[in-house]
């Protein structure tokens, strides 16, 4: 992502891929060659719908949008902030940051896991066979994770399982989705990047 203030972007347009964020992506894709993959689903964020894009040509298939795929709301979004104790410095952000177990800062946790839920689930009876992808960004997933594996919900941001373009897979479990693995496709490149802006 070309975003050299270290603004937290969120859900702001015009937050576009770097060249390195193309090939990260395309990485991705790639670690998936020779997949049955069916369906690709993605976040209406033009990043989510690049970081698709790849998918898209290697799979031929359309990108079905889906608005749950999205970031959570922040009231930080369009400023520069970065959690941790810091914020102790900001009197202005203390309102926002009184309950980090909601989060007080934006959209619950359980409402992201809610939508998340659902939109996979959706995604799973959309298909006969087969595998079906979904982009979407990182707090989104990493709630996924969390309430899959009996985690809480609750979390240290700076100390999430989810890397630039890395992969996460579910399975169907009798009338559960659980976690079957975990990947990060773009490894080499990642000492590269710089992952500062996303919610």
């Amino acid at each position: 992502m070309h975003n050299p203030d270290g603004i937290l972007y969120g859900r702001i347009p015009g937050y576009l891929l770097s060249e390195l964020g193309h090939r990260m992506a395309d990485a991705a894709a790639g670690h998936l060659a020779g997949h049955p993959v069916s369906a690709l689903f993605a976040s209406p964020l033009e990043r989510a719908q690049e970081s698709a894009k790849p998918w898209s040509d290697r799979f031929g298939l359309e990108i079905t949008t889906d608005e749950r795929l999205i970031e959570p709301t922040n009231k930080f979004e369009g400023k520069t902030f970065e959690f941790g104790p810091g914020v102790v410095l900001r009197p202005q952000s203390w309102p926002h940051v009184i309950n980090p177990f909601k989060p007080s800062w934006g959209e619950p946790f359980a409402s992201v896991a809610d939508r998340m839920l659902a939109v996979i689930e959706d995604a799973w009876k959309s298909v006969d066979d087969g595998e079906v992808v979904m982009v979407s960004h990182q707090m989104p997933i990493v709630m996924v994770q969390r309430y899959v594996t009996g985690r809480k919900l609750y979390h240290d941001p700076r100390r999430r399982r989810c890397s630039l373009s890395s992969i996460t897979t579910l399975r169907r479990d009798d009338d559960r989705f659980v976690e079957h693995s975990y990947a990060e496709p773009a490894a080499e490149l990642l000492a590269q990047a710089a992952d500062m802006g996303a919610v």
